[in-house]
């Protein structure tokens, strides 16, 4: 206190240099900071609450306000306004109060006139802060708001311009917020408290916001590549433009449909653009009903515009094309989808790396739409296999080409190859199985590869994990008999990526080894000496948890694939996997898998598991102790998971026992995991999915068919009843059944 004291009287001295005024609002705006950030940290649980005295906050926002004065001189305008949009997040008593929040709100909006730039920009940012942290105090002051953005759109800098865009952005985000809120809570009969209430502003200025963002479309920025990225007023009107557009749905179309049709065939090639990227921008927000007519009618005119002379408006073009492959790809007309996979492969080699990256997105989504295609299995075919051959062949060149690696060309090829082989229909088998070999050959030949420099050898890397992924999905279209022969070549060129120290290619082997696992079932075993090594590595790489988190995933598969035969290689994995429970650097995601794996093993080695049991056991029973605050989701959500990945557990390893004729081992443990199973029953409002409960009720089962009559005491408790009961309530089909054998097994230990 006694140092914040000293700075405030620095700023509000009369006899005091500029200088030191504005050095003393820079450093009460990093002490801002400083407090709003141990506040974020407060509210997730990661940090005290910092103690702050009410009349500290009312003395610093006072002098903070004081400097942003119109009389005072731009530097110290400038400092005291940065500093203001660092106290916000902590100024909310401030902000409740309509006397100091109209002074507040009046300091701001007189410092977006101020003479320098940099003070506009700096008022702009703190209004848009308002918006967030604010909504409900907005409405006094909207119409001032509005009158003020409006004109800075229009015709300020664009540094001060982008944070008045920003604005509206923001407010529309926060609107569809509040307005998803506001349908959750009607589904619950609920309606939102009046601070949560949406106003509408967005749509309230569409009529006028629509025309001013169409315009900022046109305001490209020809000095900047295109591959730079560089925030401009024409990206930022588009992002705004997208947002209002998901807040107001169907009305966007009458508010944009007009520009778009008027300018996308413009002889000026900025307007050409801006009607583009206008109808990419509002793709998401309106129903297919509302903008489908357009998307129909758009597809000629695009594709079209694939070879305008300008490379601007064949990348938002390509863009564009992608949006509506991933969005409204039913209202694409039939007769015009050949002309549409030929356009888009028509600029996968000859045109830019930007452009032939957007092609590369639409034919990804354009693939990814026939991912729910049931009617491909019944007869055979789907539209895109006559153009699969040509397609494929085209990506791999693309792969191939030099600048592949400018505007992530080579990763949208290798994605597009791989969801058209996801997508594929079985007439396209054989030429999947033209195709492997040669995958794997391109595998083996970038051992070889030079690596002179640590952007080489990122590439190299890069590369050899998109390979394995291709591998993996066409592993998983093709059938057992036809990927035996190569599989040999498939797991040697695993192995020696796995030698490599790259996270990203470690994850990508070992996942696309679980796909031969599961293929190769009791056959895989023969990989299993060459592969433990490595295995063992994934498993304690607690740094990259994901590698770990794939790891784990490959042990439940080859445990399900190769059964029994698991048992010699299970001292060392389990030795891992306990490790990886009582490291608490490790990311908690990766412990629900950890504990669901215990079950994988003990179902593959049945009795073998009696060495591990006690251990993995106490492993349970602790994990089976957490709990989650009531405000806390995501500690809800991996909770939940826990106790998931527990229940898996319980169910192997009491199946796995059972099978080796050795559930006499659990005896000793069943009044604890019954006492589990109780409390699930009493703490069952967070199990939003029920799929802790369909667990729950099937252990139950398994528990009864196991130890029979021996557990006749716990059985007939009322908790167990009411879990039964519960599963039946949630009427869904796979959790009834469970509930129904679960019932029947229950009901024979009670009669016997």
């Amino acid at each position: 206190p006694e140092f914040l004291n000293i700075l405030m009287e620095n700023v509000t001295g009369a006899a005091i240099d500029d200088g030191i005024k504005i050095s003393s609002l820079e450093c009460l705006g990093f002490t801002c900071e400083r407090i709003s950030f141990t506040l974020t940290l407060a509210v997730a649980g990661e940090a005290p609450v910092p103690e702050i005295a009410p009349e500290i906050t009312d003395l610093m926002l006072t002098t903070i306000v004081d400097g942003i004065r119109s009389d005072r001189p731009d530097p110290i305008r400038l400092a005291a306004a940065k500093a203001l949009g660092n106290s916000l997040s902590f100024t909310r008593k401030n902000m409740e109060n309509e006397q100091e929040r109209d002074m507040i709100l009046k300091t701001i909006c007189d410092a977006t006139q101020s003479q320098d730039t940099r003070v506009r920009a700096a008022a702009y940012e703190c209004i848009v802060q308002i918006a967030y942290q604010y909504y409900d105090k907005l409405q006094s002051y909207m119409q001032t708001i509005f009158q003020l953005t409006f004109t800075t759109i229009r015709s300020d800098e664009e540094t001060v311009a982008l944070q008045a865009i920003e604005f509206w952005s923001t407010l529309a985000e926060e609107e569809m917020e509040l307005m998803d809120m506001a349908a959750e809570l009607a589904e619950a009969g609920q309606t939102p408290p009046p601070e949560s209430v949406c106003v509408h502003y967005v749509k309230a200025a569409l009529e006028h916001l629509t025309p001013l963002l169409t315009e900022t479309l046109t305001k490209q920025d020809e000095e900047v590549e295109i591959d730079d990225d560089q925030w401009n007023l024409s990206m930022s009107g588009a992002t705004c433009l997208t947002l209002v557009s998901n807040t107001v749905e169907d009305l966007i179309v009458p508010a944009i449909m007009p520009f778009v049709q008027q300018h996308i065939q413009s002889e000026n090639w900025r307007y050409r653009e801006a009607a583009t990227m206008a109808f990419s921008s509002i793709l998401e927000g309106p129903s297919d009903e509302a903008i489908g007519q357009f998307v129909n009618q758009s597809i000629p005119v695009l594709l079209t515009a694939l070879s305008d002379s300008n490379d601007l408006v064949k990348d938002t073009t390509a863009w564009t094309i992608g949006r509506i492959c991933d969005l409204h790809v039913r209202s694409i007309p039939e007769d015009t989808f050949p002309t549409l996979v030929n356009g888009l492969a028509g600029k996968l080699l000859s045109e830019t790396p930007r452009v032939s990256s957007q092609a590369c997105f639409g034919i990804h989504n354009l693939a990814a739409a026939f991912q729910n295609d049931n009617a491909a299995a019944t007869s055979g075919t789907n539209a895109l296999s006559p153009y699969m051959p040509h397609l494929l062949q085209t990506l791999l060149q693309v792969v191939d080409r030099e600048d592949a690696a400018e505007s992530n060309l080579r990763i949208g090829a290798f994605e597009a190859i791989s969801v058209l082989i996801q997508n594929a229909a079985p007439d396209v088998n054989a030429v999947l199985m033209q195709l492997l070999p040669a995958i794997i050959d391109r595998l083996a030949q970038s051992f070889n590869m030079p690596a002179l420099t640590n952007e080489d050898k990122e590439q190299k890397e890069g590369v050899q994990g998109l390979l394995c992924g291709l591998i993996q999905v066409i592993s998983i279209k093709v059938t057992k008999e036809e990927l035996l022969p190569y599989c040999d070549s498939i797991m040697t060129n695993f192995l020696q990526v796995l030698q490599s120290k790259n996270a990203t290619c470690h994850e990508e082997a070992l996942s696309a080894t679980s796909a031969i696992a599961n293929i190769l079932e009791g056959e895989f075993v023969k990989y299993m000496p060459a592969l433990q090594p490595f295995l063992m590595t994934g498993l304690r790489n607690f740094e990259a948890y994901q590698v770990c988190t794939v790891a784990v995933g490959l042990v439940g598969d080859i445990s399900r694939a190769i059964e029994g035969a698991m048992k010699p290689f299970c001292d060392e994995i389990m030795s891992a996997l306990i490790e990886a429970l009582q490291n608490s650097a490790l990311h908690r995601s990766v412990k629900p898998p950890v504990l669901s794996c215990f079950g994988d093993i003990a179902l593959a080695i049945g009795a073998g598991y009696e060495s591990y049991l006690q251990v993995s056991l106490m492993m349970l029973l602790q994990a089976a102790q957490t709990r989650a605050p009531e405000d806390d989701d995501d500690l809800i959500d991996y909770v939940n998971m826990l106790r998931e990945g527990i229940l898996e557990a319980y169910t192997g390893i009491i199946q796995g026992l059972k099978d080796g004729n050795r559930t006499d081992l659990v005896l000793p443990y069943i009044d604890a995991i019954m006492g589990f199973l109780e409390m699930l029953a009493s703490d069952r409002k967070n199990d939003y999915d029920n799929e802790v409960l369909g667990k729950a009720v099937g252990l139950v089962g398994d528990i009864g068919s196991s130890l029979g009559g021996q557990i006749k005491e716990q059985i007939r408790q009322p908790y167990v009843m009411e879990l039964l009961k519960e599963g039946h309530a949630t009427g869904d089909a796979t959790i009834m059944d469970t509930c129904n054998w679960a019932s029947s097994v229950v009901q024979q230990i009670l009669t016997c």
